[in-house]
């Protein structure tokens, strides 16, 4: 039974909002997912008078495609959908049988208005939390644009077409045959991809704000919430709402919240901030920061220029990389990040952690329940997880740690074939063959934008005081980005809050209010 009853019983509660039939066509033959396809399908029908199932033949097998009755709408779920993906499946079905999606009106006109055929592929794991989302977007488009289609496909499942591509990282997708896009992609931003950002005019003429916030991630978020609660003109310009939060697993030290994945944080956190009356101006990268008179101008990527009365930077942090030859070359092709999301892929395969920390420890724990062999590798002399963590990874026969390791160099082809490190303690140079690299050191805060503008100490981090203020007047900061001692969720929104707050408190003292221009005006008349 691959539902239990709870899971059923949630699943009826779903299947009966359903507005329209849906017809579900099926491409099984005999092997272990083909017959847990048809269960689970056949378990849909048996719950809803609304659900008809046929056999059919799809261009993958085992899949199964989500149709409007006698129209076939172009959502189709090659593997089965549970783990990550069940969520995806009970969206498909509901917006299928007319529910409409939640979306962004002025969104869902620009997908509508898409006139060419698009056909979408995304290769996934189940135990990726960042490719529903994907999923789940261009499931929307599929449902919004007939002439546009899209196929879930589990990597796992069909492993050889994931091999034959060289697909090291999930999401990945593929239109029309073509790579399109790796990671996390919104609507918003595979529509961007498609048809471009607003132009910079769009920007340049808006009105300045009291307060702009640069970042859209927890600190971002709990500042522009604070600053719109204050009846003050706020905005947000963010690379991508929601930051590094988006690329995170399980979270379970945000206290009141026992468990949240980090992307389902990373929506509440801009529903949270769309419930005020903000300006969110999201896959905008700021590039420079300029203090002019009574302005402070913020320029962006796109040539546009954005000007405040005060600034909040909360531009976080992201992964640190080891800048050794084959990194960069082989990322997404056998060079990870996230153990979590792309562990799947390396199933029965060697891989190497770098970093002994309590990230790299974690993911080698976690690696070693899905590949071959482990190797972790650490550059000095002893690990530096906790101890927890290192009682764990010492229980385990597939991992082997390598103290005293300096990673030289990152090997293969098309894709990852080995790593070269050299023994810090004999300086002999070594070589271990692997099908991946899995890079776990810390964090580098997203602060080269602002040059010699704003104060910063040698690791890049933006230098505030107790109020969260910089060297320059007006300019706050939060959060990943600054050198406050701990980079955790909930100190980045308690930092937000804090720069907001002094933001507001520097504005009633330095900005003159519409009383006093006024009466200034009529003493100067």
């Amino acid at each position: 039974m691959i539902l239990d009853e709870a899971l059923k019983g949630q699943l009826a509660q779903y299947l009966e909002m359903l507005e329209n039939d849906i017809d579900i066509k099926v491409s099984t033959s005999d092997d272990e997912t083909s017959r847990n396809m048809m269960e689970l399908v056949q378990t849909l029908s048996s719950m809803s008078p609304k659900i008809k199932v046929e056999e059919t033949e799809l261009k993958r097998t085992p899949s199964f495609s989500v149709n409007r009755k006698n129209e076939d709408t172009g959502i189709v779920f090659a593997g089965v959908p549970l783990g990550q993906e069940f969520t995806s499946l009970i969206l498909a079905l509901l917006q299928v049988s007319g529910r409409a999606p939640k979306i962004d009106e002025d969104l869902a006109e620009k997908v509508k208005n898409l006139d060419e055929e698009l056909n979408f592929e995304t290769y996934i794991s189940l135990s990726c939390q960042v490719c529903p989302e994907v999923v789940q977007a261009l499931n929307i488009m599929s449902v919004l644009n007939p002439k546009i289609t899209h196929t879930m496909v589990d990597g796992a499942v069909f492993k050889d077409e994931v091999d034959k591509l060289n697909i090291r990282a999930v999401p990945s997708a593929y239109l029309n045959g073509e790579p399109f896009g790796d990671g996390w992609m919104t609507v918003e931003e595979i529509l961007s991809k498609l048809i471009g950002g607003p132009d910079a005019s769009e920007f340049d003429e808006k009105e300045p704000f009291d307060m702009l916030v640069v970042g859209g991630g927890p600190g971002g978020a709990s500042a522009a919430v604070y600053g719109a609660r204050k009846g003050i003109r706020t905005g947000v310009v963010a690379e991508r709402f929601g930051g590094q939060v988006l690329d995170t697993a399980t979270i379970e030290n945000f206290i009141a919240t026992k468990r949240i994945d980090g992307p389902q944080l990373a929506n509440q956190l801009e529903e949270h901030v769309k419930d005020y009356d903000v300006d969110i101006m999201n896959l905008q990268k700021a590039t420079s920061l300029d203090k002019k008179d009574k302005f402070i101008e913020i320029g962006l990527e796109n040539g546009a220029s954005l000007k405040s009365k005060s600034v909040i930077i909360a531009t976080g942090a992201r992964w640190r990389t080891i800048n050794v030859p084959g990194e960069e070359e082989f990322r997404n092709n056998g060079v990870a990040y996230c153990p979590h999301c792309d562990g799947p892929l390396f199933a029965g395969k060697e891989v190497a952690v770098i970093g002994g920390g309590n990230s790299g420890v974690e993911a080698a724990i976690d690696l070693a329940a899905i590949t071959e062999h482990v190797t972790i590798l650490e550059y000095s002399d002893a690990m530096k997880a906790d101890s927890v963590l290192l009682d764990r990874l010492h229980s385990l026969e597939n991992v082997t740690p390598i103290l005293n390791a300096q990673t030289k160099e990152i090997t293969g082809t098309d894709t990852v074939d080995g790593l070269t490190y050299v023994d810090r303690e004999t300086n002999e140079e070594k070589h271990i063959d692997l099908a991946g690299v899995f890079i776990q050191i810390g964090l580098v805060p997203n602060t080269d934008w602002l040059g010699d503008t704003v104060e910063r100490n040698e690791y890049g981090e933006i230098m505030i005081d107790k109020h969260g203020a910089t060297n320059v007047p007006g300019v706050y900061a939060a959060g990943d980005c600054t050198d406050i001692p701990y980079n955790q969720i909930i100190t980045s929104m308690g930092a937000g809050s804090l720069a907001s707050l002094s933001a507001s408190d520097y504005l009633v003292r330095h900005t003159e209010s519409s009383e006093d221009k006024r009466e200034k005006e009529l003493v100067e008349k």
